[in-house]
């Protein structure tokens, strides 16, 4: 049994690959992450041979997304554990058994060993990191002078175009992730956004991790226009980007704390806009105060 140990968010977990199964392609862009095997891991994943996971009877299923071809569903087995099932265009990927708390699972991959595993270890650490007052976010971040700006909204709404505008017209900026980045919030109530091993399309596997200096939430319009939400409009912003199993009361209390503290500490907007620069720099000026 091979043994990854890699930290995330300030997370530390465990992957043991079977030694008859060569995943050393799609453990590349974890490498920034690599840590020492001898911590505790906050959860285990076990890769193990197809033959060796085998569907459980008796599921109920509790939730199944079809996100542009990419399809996981999730089940509830007889005895409380969870059963996933992640397919690629209508394909089987991998199937998974995790622990009611995902804190240990067993991961048989069956296609696109790179898609079976990366949905596996976001599935998983986005549960089990969940009490912990962290957050696995769908947004794409910039870094700019010391700061990280999380930009949310739905699929298609334009979150890694704004991005880009920032990377070409603010002097400075940098990308920190560009699908899905970590907030954590510390013990003494600030929040810090870390990049991640999953960004999306875009290769950006970067171990690095900066105070949240504010939060956009975009929305296509034929002008632009940004206002600042506060109190409960900044907290319904986050919550759709937020990656979590709400249904079970553990994740969701974990959740609805990470939410809260985020909403009353850092400050949320929502901006109207064009893809282009001038929505850019609208953004810029008004959270940094500044531009390059």
């Amino acid at each position: 049994m091979k043994d990854y140990g890699f930290t995330v968010g300030g997370h530390f977990f465990s992957v043991l690959v079977d030694d008859s199964l060569d995943l050393s392609a799609a453990l590349a862009h974890y490498a920034p992450f690599a840590s020492a095997t001898t911590l505790e891991p906050v959860f285990r994943l076990h890769v193990v041979p197809e033959a060796d996971l085998s569907e459980p009877e008796g599921l109920t299923e509790e939730f199944n997304q079809d996100d542009d071809g990419s399809q996981i569903r999730i089940s509830r087995t007889r005895d409380g554990q969870n059963w996933l099932a992640f397919s690629l265009r209508g394909s089987l990927s991998g199937r998974m058994l995790a622990a009611a708390d995902f804190s240990e699972a067993a991961l048989s991959i069956h296609a696109y060993d790179d898609f079976a595993l990366s949905n596996a270890l976001m599935v998983q650490f986005a549960m089990a990191t969940a009490p912990l007052r962290t957050a696995l976010f769908h947004a794409a971040v910039i870094g700019f002078q010391g700061k990280g700006y999380l930009f949310l909204g739905k699929s298609g709404t334009g979150k890694s175009t704004h991005a880009r505008l920032w990377l070409k017209h603010i002097a400075g900026s940098e990308l920190v992730n560009d699908d899905n980045p970590v907030v954590r919030i510390l013990e003494d109530g600030t929040a810090r956004v870390y990049g991640s091993p999953w960004s999306g399309k875009t290769p950006c596997y970067r171990n690095i991790d900066l105070p949240v200096g504010g939060v956009v939430l975009l929305a296509q319009a034929p002008f632009n226009a940004i206002r600042r939400l506060r109190g409960i409009a900044a907290y319904a912003a986050l919550v759709p980007s937020i990656s979590g199993k709400r249904w079970d009361k553990a994740i969701a209390d974990g959740l609805h704390e990470t939410e809260n503290a985020l909403a009353s500490t850092v400050p949320v907007w929502h901006l109207d806009c064009l893809p282009d620069e001038a929505a850019a720099r609208l953004s810029a000026t008004t959270l940094t105060g500044s531009e390059r």
